[in-house]
Formats: C-alpha cells, sequence, structure tokens
C-alpha cells in the first residue's frame, strides 16, 4: 500500500460515493471550496497494490491567531475494520499536519456515535475535542420510501401546512446561477438576525456554491408568493445523500410556510437522481427547548426523520503545549456560547 496525493476527480469522487455513509463533506468540490477561500487543501489517497484507492481524506488548513491547524470532516472514507489501514491513514494524517506547522488535527469521522468508535479513536491516539466540526447530530429520511409513504409517517401538522401551501398557490423554482446567492445573502442577514445567529459572508456562500456547481451537485430553491419570496434552501446532491445545506426565510415566510414545499421538491428531485437519503443535518435534542434553533429542530422531526448521532470530533495533537492554550480557550466559548 501507498498514500499519495490526489490529482483524479473522477476517480476521488467514484471512490468516496462508493461509499454509502459519505456525503458532500469529501466531496471534490468541498476541497475546490476551500481552495478558492485561499486556504491550503490536502487530498490523499491510500492505494493497493493493483493501485485500487482503498481509503481517502480530504482536510484543509486553517490558521488562528492561537494556531494553524487541520479539520477533516465527514472521514476519512475507508474500512474502518482494517487496523492496518487506518493505522497507515492516521499517521499520514499526522505527516502531513506537521508538514503544514499545524498544532493539531480535528477530525469528525463519518461513523456513528457508540463506546465502540469513541475507544476506536482513542486507541488511535486521539481526544475528543472541546467543540464540534460540522454538524454532529442530524435527522436523516430515507428515500427508499415512496413520496406517499414519506407523508404518511410525517407528522399531521406538516401535512396540513403543506396542503394550506398548495391552496395558496406557493410556487417554487429552482437556479443554478451561482449570481443568485445574492438574493439568498440578503435573506440570510434577515433571517440571522430574526434567529440571533452568525451569517456567513457572500463571498463564503458564493464560492461555495460556485464549487458544487461545477460538478452539477447544487441548486438553489425558492418558494413565492406571488411575486414575493418566502424560503430558500440551499441543497447539495452528492453520492446518495441530498444535503439540506442552508435555508432561509422572510419575515413573510412566517406567516405563509414555503418550506414544507421547497423539501418536499427537493425530495423528488433526489429521487430522480436515484439518491436514497435526505439529510435534513442539523437537530438539537428534545429536551433543549431553549435552544434557538429547538423550533426549526421540530420542523425537521415532522418529516418523519431517523436521528443520527455522527462520532463527536476528535483532536489528533501535534504540538501539546500549543494545543492546551487553544483547548482552555475553545472550551471557554463552548461554554458561553451553549454548544
Amino acid at each position: 500500500m501507498k498514500i499519495i496525493d490526489a490529482d483524479n476527480q473522477k476517480k476521488w469522487d467514484k471512490f468516496v460515493t462508493s461509499h454509502a455513509d459519505a456525503n458532500f463533506l469529501h466531496s471534490w468540490a468541498w476541497g475546490d471550496f476551500h481552495e478558492a477561500r485561499g486556504k491550503k487543501v490536502v487530498r490523499r489517497i491510500a492505494l493497493d497494490k493493483d493501485d485500487n484507492i482503498v481509503a481517502a481524506y480530504v482536510g484543509q488548513v486553517e490558521t488562528a491567531k492561537r494556531g494553524t491547524y487541520m479539520a477533516i470532516a465527514g472521514g476519512p472514507i475507508m474500512d474502518w475494520s482494517k487496523k492496518a489501514l487506518r493505522e497507515a491513514i492516521f499517521a499520514d494524517i499526522r505527516e502531513q499536519a506537521k508538514a503544514a506547522n499545524c498544532v493539531f488535527v480535528r477530525i469528525r469521522p463519518q461513523i456513528e456515535e457508540t463506546p465502540k468508535n469513541r475507544e476506536l479513536f482513542k486507541s488511535l491516539g486521539l481526544k475528543p475535542a472541546p467543540i464540534y466540526l460540522s454538524v454532529e447530530y442530524a435527522g436523516i429520511l430515507d428515500l427508499n420510501k415512496t413520496e406517499e409513504e414519506i407523508l404518511a409517517g410525517a407528522a399531521q401538522g406538516l401535512r396540513r401546512k403543506i396542503r394550506k401551501a398548495e391552496k395558496n398557490e406557493i410556487t417554487v423554482s429552482t437556479s443554478t446561477d451561482p449570481k443568485d446567492i445574492h438574493e439568498f445573502y440578503q435573506i440570510e442577514l434577515e433571517t440571522a438576525k430574526r434567529h440571533g445567529f452568525v451569517e456567513f459572508s457572500e463571498s463564503f456562500l458564493t464560492k461555495q456554491f460556485e464549487a458544487f456547481a461545477k460538478y452539477d451537485e447544487v441548486k438553489l430553491y425558492t418558494a413565492k408568493l406571488g411575486d414575493e419570496i418566502l424560503a430558500q434552501n440551499f441543497m447539495i446532491f452528492y453520492g446518495n445523500e441530498a444535503s439540506y445545506h442552508y435555508g432561509v426565510s422572510t419575515a413573510l415566510g412566517t406567516k405563509y410556510s414555503g418550506a414544507p414545499l421547497l423539501h418536499m421538491q427537493a425530495i423528488r428531485d433526489a429521487r430522480e437522481r436515484g439518491i436514497k437519503r435526505y439529510n435534513f443535518w442539523g437537530i438539537t435534542g428534545l429536551d433543549e427547548t431553549k435552544h434557538r434553533f429547538y423550533g426549526v429542530s421540530q420542523f425537521k422531526r415532522s418529516f418523519g426523520v431517523e436521528e443520527l448521532k455522527y462520532l463527536h470530533a476528535h483532536d489528533m495533537i501535534i504540538s501539546p503545549a500549543k494545543y492546551k492554550l487553544d483547548y482552555i480557550i475553545e472550551k471557554t466559548r463552548a461554554k458561553i456560547r451553549h454548544v
């Protein structure tokens, strides 16, 4: 086996999408996006004796005043049952991080939160991170079900909202033009103010949309009442999964809900692509009633989702002395932000 830099997008995506649980966080486009942000991107593949890819990981190097680190979300992609393979991959991650002068590597793998997987990461010499990396608690909808079965399993209130939206003649349109992110961003500013979160920049959103649009893996969905926008969804379609990445709504959208129709249309589009899983992404616990995203989480649950907890992010420590300070700072910030 040898581990080398990846240089072929088609071979990379073919390998990653051959793993049913993989999603866009390990797509080639995800690396393109971070490169467009000016970040150093590390794409590595492990090859067997016949030059077949047996493992892959992508990480971006992030710089901060307290130290440089590498972030690997949704990976590595490999057969985790093979001890020699995972040890070789993690040894390579360590070497790549050292070469990039990283203090640590933060890894949130695409495996479930279980005692066995926690022990596995401990055996690899990693420790639980003080804060999350990407979504760790998600709502998943099985697209093997028919639309009728999905609606039958949805909450009665959601079915009522769908009927009301159809009665109000709310329309849904789609776009793959990055220029339309400008309008999405304007509504995001309004949504962020209403729900109390920090918005992404227009450049960040546009670069991300452009990266996935290049490979026909993204769509912007818009719900309108007449000429007025009610809501928009930024959807990514990759491999076996459709991902509800970002969503925004206007003040009018809180009165005339167009969001259910956006999701139903995205579900239909995903099924046409042969996608088997619809990821609503982040949800909060049922007992977290004071969380600012509790209401959004309940809306996602109304579709009849199954709850999936990914293994919490773990840190590979490269520079112990510098990492100690970073850990204290991030732990304090996590406590203040209630995350």
